[in-house]
Parts: structure tokens; sequence; C-alpha cells
């Protein structure tokens, strides 16, 4: 599981003008909640660019005037014009306290339908997991291999973990192996071509 360091800068006035001021000064205004009061603070966007501008589910180790916790990223506010990144939550972790996290989909192995010309169409890339800190995965692994052209994985198809939850209807499909147009136009073609030809032997041996 990889861990990015973000340092923080604690603020004491968190009303619309101070939280404006911030902005102004070219920082993201965040708070950490957990089982105590929340902590308002704010960063450069630098700091936690790895953290949100990538696939991968990542913690972050956050410092707030010489104090670190352990944490994740619970959502995130972007500008509705700009896409810049206006407001952070962040969710403390507490060691037997169940959380959700949103963790993306790694395909592995090679699908036999991909192999005779089909796409693989993957439709979900993060499914959401309840689970505690100390069994928080980083990605979740669904092997493809047995997939023919038509066939479709499915949440069910996940490898079921101790202590770890999916939290989607187990029959959601993450993806499919389609049929490109062209293959399935050959397809059609050709079986046109096989009835046409039995029909001239069925022909054939009825003079």
């Amino acid at each position: 599981m990889q861990t990015v360091t973000v340092n923080g800068v604690g603020r004491s006035d968190v009303g619309k003008k101070a939280t404006k001021a911030v902005r102004n000064e070219g920082m993201i205004p965040c708070v950490l909640y957990g089982m105590q009061e929340a902590s308002h603070f704010a960063v450069k966007p630098k700091d936690v660019k790895h953290l949100i501008y990538t696939p991968e589910f990542k913690l972050a180790d956050v410092t707030i005037d010489g104090a670190s916790t352990k944490c994740f990223i619970k959502d995130i506010q972007f500008h509705p014009v700009t896409d810049e990144i206006v407001h952070i939550d962040f969710l403390k972790l507490i060691d037997g306290h169940k959380i959700k996290v949103e963790v993306p989909v790694k395909f592995v192995g090679s699908s036999i339908g991909v192999k005779n010309g089909g796409k693989l169409q993957q439709s979900i890339r993060r499914v959401k997991l309840k689970t505690t800190p100390d069994k928080i995965m980083d990605k979740v692994e669904v092997d493809i291999s047995h997939l023919n052209l038509g066939d479709a994985v499915r949440v069910s198809d996940i490898k079921e973990v101790e202590g770890v939850e999916i939290m989607m209807p187990s029959g959601t499909p993450l993806a499919t192996v389609v049929v490109p147009r062209a293959l399935k136009s050959a397809t059609d073609a050709a079986a046109k071509g096989d009835n046409a030809e039995k029909v001239a032997e069925t022909e054939d041996a009825a003079e």
C-alpha cells in the first residue's frame, strides 16, 4: 500500500472569507475527520497531486502542526468551470473501525475471446469495499483468462478476502468481451455462406 506524505498548515479561522483567502494564496482548504473534533488545514496542490491524479488507491500521512495522521481522501470538490480542486475531505484511519473505500479493479490473465478478435470493454473501474484499516487493499484482481466472446466477468467473480466486504451487487458486470462489428459481420457472412452451401447440397441430392 502506497502512502503519500502531505504537509498541512493548520487553520483556526474557517469562515467563508478566510477560506477564500486560502484559495487566493494558491492553497486548498481541507478537513480531517475522525472520532474526535474535525481538524481544518490547508495544503499546496503539488502535495496532493499524487493522491488525486492517479488511478491507484493510496493512503495519506497528513502532518498538521507537527502531528501526523494516517488517513485517506474521502471526498474532493472541483470547481465547476476550471476543474481546480476547491476542497478536500480526509478521513482518519482508526484501528478496528470499519471504513468504506473505493479501489481500482485490475484484470489478470489473457482472455480467450480477446485472442480470437474480441475487445475487452470495462464497465466498472472501481469497486467499493468495507473493511478495517489493517485489511485495506490497494486493488482487487479478477482473472479474465476464461472469458470467451460475449462473456462477462462480474462482481461475484472477485475472490473473497476475509474481513473485506464488497459493497456492490454480485451480478454487476465488471467487463465484457464484446464482438467487434467487423468480426461479427465476417462471422455472419461465413454462417450465411455455410447455410447456402447446405441448401445447395440438399437441392442437388433431391434432384
